[in-house]
């Protein structure tokens, strides 16, 4: 038996087959919307995932504003952040930011599901949310994905 022949093969930023996809949001549960994007920016959807490599795909997100919270999330589900200045702490309610900057609720929701290092920060760079169905990635022929094809 040659032994050789089954090398276990690595994914690199240069061998990675990295697709362009477009995802309606429209009708989605955010967090579920947010864990499968997540996955398809990691890559984890594909037989060559390595996990310390930039080996996904790039996201596009569309009708970012018509995405859904269950519950009473639009009223209780707080979003705090900091101006970096004493007594500078500021929070918004899923509701204020989903009238003032809607795209930010699902790039909030990505962000927390990716890494928190280097690589992390390089995978949200393939992340572009968009508010309306129009976006201006045409170049890139995006594929459209079907969300229910991932478990």
């Amino acid at each position: 038996m040659d032994t050789l022949s089954y090398k276990t093969v690595s994914a690199n930023k240069e061998t990675a087959d990295k697709k362009w996809l477009l995802v309606d949001a429209e009708g989605e549960t955010l967090g579920r919307l947010a864990s499968k994007v997540a996955q398809l920016i990691r890559g984890k959807h594909k037989p060559n995932y390595t996990p310390h490599a930039d080996c996904g795909d790039n996201v596009i997100v569309i009708n970012a504003e018509k995405v859904e919270l269950t519950g009473k999330k639009w009223s209780n589900k707080v979003y705090i952040r900091h101006t970096g200045y004493p007594g500078g702490q500021r929070s918004l309610t899923a509701e204020q930011l989903r009238d003032k900057r809607p795209e930010r609720l699902v790039e909030n929701a990505v962000k927390g599901m990716l890494p928190k290092n280097k690589l992390g920060n390089q995978l949200y760079t393939n992340l572009k949310v968009v508010v309306g169905s129009t976006h201006g990635h045409d170049a890139q022929k995006p594929e459209k994905f079907n969300l229910e094809s991932i478990k």
